[in-house]
């Protein structure tokens, strides 16, 4: 998933520059969240020159630089202007996340050319911002990567960076403070002689996360380049909005709510278009005499069936008198949630037959005939043979009537792990006295382990000519990052045959 990362370091003091006449960038600049007991937001080079830092009251920052010059931040500035720079971002990718003011992340996945271009792209969205005034002001740094910390890391390399084939050689120079890391665990891996992100991905999987948390397991395969978090694009702030006008004029009540019977199913037709449900109505009524009446409604759960929605402005609407004659009206819908109702596929414990038989239909013709198998559990020595395949039909499904369902029996407290087969892929394991006791490149520590179960199977195989012998020791093994496996030795060779969820 290709990223690219937009950081703008100093954000809220370009945003300063363009609302705040007279500010000089160059010169000594101490941004304060307010005058009255007001601490540090941030501040220039030359100031932070002078010992002025974020988090800093106003009256430290002022003692150390009293011929700086101290400009209050406008938060609403800042959203206002950092709203722009998002609504500029997608025009260069439709999958934006916003990490707060001065950070953001795009995600390219589908988007033509590679990296150099994105960035290109990225940067011609940036220059196209209003609100942004010059490029030099803003000074924004944009990176490309695999993932979102590699992306970040690149910003911080410098502007245009691009990681390569190799994450962890990329972000390896890079200080511990990229994690985000509390600086009490910082100093206690400086005093440990680990500086840089290169110094933790070389410590030890396992005893690392078990000497400073589950949290660890996250930083170090950060340090190592691997981020598998999936972006999260911002919301938008969607509404369907209808109109009708029309010739002449309404004076009575039976037609202003059958035009408006008429408007809610054309937004109950955009609702459904964008698979959505309002939350929220606006009305607007104009009237012959230029005047206006805006009727808001809200809908307690939200939803887009039309009956319900023209009952809920029906019942607003009640005791409305308006001064003159309606000429035309406007419906907005607003706080839209997303989908409607989750409905299983096949309701109730008897399923109908009917419903069955087309969704069947329907995957036979996506996916070819036959293609609709269910599994069935088994009894088998290997646990890749213990289920097996069967064409899914209607018949057993269907039960008699008269006949009430068991109950299922309730499943015992201690049944929390299921055994998930997966593919066999070769693994490394360290034996000791006769039993796995590291597993995994980098090795990880068994914790615990259980087994071996033996396979053995056309032991006669040689002589008969029946087949290939097997001979398989199976064994539960726990690793010391939590992860419960299920391994293999054939011979010298293991594999991983199953994962407990």
């Amino acid at each position: 998933m290709p990223v690219v990362c937009v950081w703008i370091p100093a954000f809220r003091l370009a945003v300063a520059k363009l609302t705040v006449p007279g500010v000089d960038l160059d010169a000594p600049l101490i941004l304060a969240d307010k005058l009255e007991r007001g601490r540090v937001v941030d501040c220039t080079l030359t100031a932070a020159a002078l010992g002025v830092r974020p988090g800093l009251t106003l009256t430290q920052a002022q003692a150390v630089a009293n011929e700086a010059r101290t400009v209050v931040d406008d938060p609403v500035a800042d959203g206002r202007v950092w709203h722009e720079v998002l609504e500029a971002l997608d025009a260069a990718s439709p999958l934006v996340e916003d990490d707060g003011l001065g950070c953001a992340f795009l995600e390219m996945q589908g988007i033509a050319g590679d990296p150099a271009a994105w960035i290109g792209a990225v940067r011609a969205a940036l220059r196209s911002c209003d609100g942004l005034g010059t490029p030099s002001e803003f000074a924004a740094r944009i990176g490309c990567g695999p993932n979102r910390f590699t992306a970040r890391a690149a910003t911080r390399i410098g502007d245009g960076a691009i990681c390569g084939d190799d994450p962890a050689a990329f972000v390896a120079p890079l200080p511990l403070e990229l994690l985000a890391i509390d600086p009490a665990v910082v100093e206690r891996l400086r005093l440990l002689g680990v500086t840089t992100l290169g110094d933790l991905a070389a410590l030890p999987h396992g005893p690392f996360v078990r000497r400073f948390g589950a949290e660890a397991a996250a930083w170090h395969d950060r340090a190592r380049g691997i981020d598998e978090r999936p972006l999260r694009p911002r919301p938008r702030a969607l509404r369907v909005d209808r109109v009708l006008y029309g010739e002449g004029e309404t004076t009575s009540e039976e037609q202003v709510l059958f035009a408006l019977r008429t408007l809610v199913g054309w937004v109950v037709d955009d609702l459904s278009a964008a698979g959505k449900r309002a939350g929220r109505l606006v009305l607007t009524l104009e009237c012959e005499d230029g005047e206006a009446r805006t009727v808001h409604t809200r809908v307690a759960q939200p939803t887009a069936v039309p009956a319900t929605l023209f009952e809920l402005l029906r019942a607003r609407l009640e005791g409305v008198v308006l001064p003159a004659p309606v000429v035309g009206l406007r419906l907005v819908a607003e706080e839209l949630a997303s989908g409607g109702v989750a409905l299983s596929l096949f309701a109730a414990s008897d399923p109908d037959p009917d419903a069955i038989g087309v969704v069947l239909a329907r995957l036979d013709a996506a996916l070819g005939e036959g293609s609709a198998l269910r599994a069935r559990v088994v009894d088998g020595p290997r646990i890749e043979r213990r289920f097996a395949l069967e064409p899914f039909t209607i018949e057993t499904l269907a039960t008699k009537p008269g006949v009430p369902h068991a109950a299922p029996a309730p499943l015992p407290a201690a049944a929390t792990l299921q055994l998930r087969v997966v593919e066999p892929r070769p693994v490394d394991v360290r034996v000791l006295d006769g039993a796995p006791r590291f597993v995994g490149s980098p090795p990880q520590q068994v914790v615990d382990a259980a087994g071996p179960w033996r396979v053995e199977e056309r032991w006669w195989g040689p002589a008969t000519g029946d087949g290939t012998p097997l001979a398989r020791d199976e064994y539960d093994v726990c690793l010391d990052d939590g992860a419960l496996l299920r391994i293999a030795r054939e011979g010298s060779a293991w594999s991983v045959r199953g994962v407990y969820d």
